[in-house]
């Protein structure tokens, strides 16, 4: 793994939103003017908006709180939590280590350089704007009790988001937070495991918090942030735990009472509940009304010809 030691050493410099020159700079870091430079560079290309005035030297655009084991301990008992500032995924830096990891630890990072969202599609990851969280929960009942689980971690999530005060978050089907019809976050579960064996998941999740306009404009869908949808918004030390505390909790109710059990509090959530909505299946539009889950997860739309569940990882999912 590269070090970046250097230049996390630099975020937290200039986390405080002041102005440092770039000679103060160097001279704690031990390094010259011109590797500050540099390695302000490389920052600015991990989203980082840190801008320089002549005279003045170098300043974030905001103060920024950085993650930190201590303060999210403090809060909440997580047994195996690492924090990785700089990693290339939180889901795969726990999957490679499936057999080493107690129930229930926790990967976080700041920023991530290969993090990745459904179908293998790419999750943009800037520094100390979101938060990237990945969880390992071992089921015993085996891989077919896993079936439907991103909607119970969408329902835990929200509920979350909603006792810090995000009062109007809402689940979309399968695997997304929406906060006015906008994607607030994303939900990635991965599982390994042989049939008849207990299975090994690993529960992912990236949160806009308080991302920049400038930082999204590649993402090809509406979406949104904490800051938007909550009147003061959670430090992000604060968020963490509150949500490693109500994955751990939701996680243990959903094996004892299964999927079924949170029906009623997916469609308290639901999004789309009720309102015309159209399912993208490879080039197939399917049009109808959404009308919540089943107790096998699989959307329920009705249209002309009924009420008929739809399951699967190639479904899409957009509003009329």
């Amino acid at each position: 793994m590269k070090d970046h030691s250097t230049r996390l050493a630099l975020v937290a410099m200039l986390s405080d939103g002041q102005f440092h020159s770039g000679e103060a700079l160097g001279e704690s870091l031990g390094i010259s003017r011109a590797a500050i430079s540099k390695h302000i560079k490389v920052l600015q290309s991990w989203g980082l908006d840190i801008y320089r005035v002549q005279g003045k030297g170098y300043s974030l655009a905001s103060k920024l709180e950085l993650l930190d084991c201590d303060k999210i301990l403090a809060q909440v008992k997580c047994p195996g939590l690492e924090l990785i500032p700089v990693i290339d995924s939180t889901n795969q830096h726990l999957l490679d280590r499936v057999g080493q990891l107690p129930q229930g630890a926790v990967c976080l990072a700041e920023y991530q350089e290969a993090g990745r969202g459904r179908r293998g599609r790419q999750w943009l990851s800037p520094f100390g704007t979101n938060l990237y969280l990945s969880m390992y929960w071992r089921l015993d009942a085996g891989m077919a009790a896993a079936m439907g689980l991103s909607l119970v971690v969408g329902v835990a999530i929200a509920e979350a988001l909603q006792s810090l005060g995000a009062d109007g978050v809402k689940v979309k089907w399968p695997n997304d937070l929406y906060y006015q019809d906008k994607k607030l976050a994303g939900i990635l579960i991965e599982m390994t495991g042989q049939a008849g064996d207990a299975a090994h998941l690993v529960i992912g999740m990236g949160l806009n918090v308080a991302m920049a306009e400038q930082e999204g404009s590649g993402i090809d869908q509406a979406w949104t942030n904490l800051a938007r949808a909550c009147d003061g918004l959670p430090e992000r030390n604060q968020l963490a735990a509150t949500l490693i505390q109500q994955l751990h909790q939701t996680l243990e109710q959903y094996e004892q009472v299964g999927l079924e059990g949170f029906i009623e509090r997916w469609n308290r959530l639901d999004n789309f509940l009720d309102r015309p909505v159209k399912l993208l299946i490879g080039e197939r539009v399917v049009e109808g009304v959404a009308r919540g889950i089943n107790s096998q997860g699989a959307l329920l739309l009705e249209t002309e010809q009924g009420l008929k569940p739809y399951i699967g990882g190639e479904i899409s999912l957009r509003g009329c």
